[in-house]
């Protein structure tokens, strides 16, 4: 492992989830309904919805919402007409981001990612452009204050359920998973009692990039939070070390 924190920038998430709950609510809901016309109701049979359940608890959307939500797609299979879709480009200084979403309408998700990569100087490319810079994984993120257990123990244990890799700072810890195994490492941890700051299957990035350009840094700046603020939008992954 590099060592590279990602507790902060979690925490800076957490904050603008919760300054916008609607919003991460809305787009969660929406993974919930593909994942049902995808595979069913049962988690217990559906590795995709479980692992949207287990995002869906990392930002402390209520049991009870995620129920409902499941009972409204499972009785509402015929209308879901969302698809996912990933976009690739860079920004200043060749950073590279990927974005993907969730849409009901191509042509205007496209057009919105277009526009937030062109005023944010920065382009489109292909696809697979970028995203053999990163690697796919599941990843957990606990907050060291909030973890009950030694550094050892939890490494232990997150190992022993199947993780690949644990690394510690000071203020979390972080373990990664291959996608596969993700959702038994996840609910052995929950589990376990282990409070988890973030559980995903993500893209990490290999290398990071630094950038020291004021402008670079507020172009890519303007790109994410235009990306952010995009409601089909559902995640966003950069190399940009910020």
């Amino acid at each position: 492992m590099s060592g590279h924190s990602k507790f902060a920038n979690i925490k800076h998430k957490k904050e603008k989830n919760d300054a916008a709950k609607g919003k991460i609510f809305t787009i969660i809901g929406r993974e919930i309904a593909v994942a049902v016309k995808e595979g069913g109701p049962d988690p217990n049979n559906n590795f995709k919805l479980a692992t949207v359940i287990a995002k869906a608890k990392a930002n402390n959307m209520p049991n009870d919402t995620i129920e409902r939500g499941i009972k409204k797609a499972a009785g509402d299979v015929g209308n879901v007409n969302y698809e996912y879709v990933t976009y690739e480009g860079y920004g200043p200084n060749g950073i590279a981001i990927i974005v993907d979403a969730l849409t009901d309408n191509k042509n205007r998700t496209a057009a919105n990612v277009r526009s937030a990569f062109t005023k944010g100087q920065g382009n489109v490319g292909t696809p697979g452009c970028v995203s053999f810079m990163f690697d796919k994984k599941g990843q957990i993120i606990i907050d060291r204050e909030e973890c009950g257990l030694e550094a050892d123990d939890l490494m232990m244990m997150a190992l022993d359920a199947g993780a690949e890799d644990f690394s510690e700072e000071e203020d979390s810890f972080e373990v990664l998973t291959d996608p596969d195994s993700f959702e038994q490492v996840r609910k052995a941890l929950e589990d376990g009692g282990i409070p988890m700051l973030s559980a995903e299957v993500t893209m990490i990035p290999q290398n990071y990039v630094e950038l020291t350009d004021e402008t670079a840094v507020k172009n890519l700046q303007r790109i994410l939070d235009m990306l952010e603020e995009d409601d089909d939008v559902q995640a966003v992954y950069h190399n940009w070390d910020e």
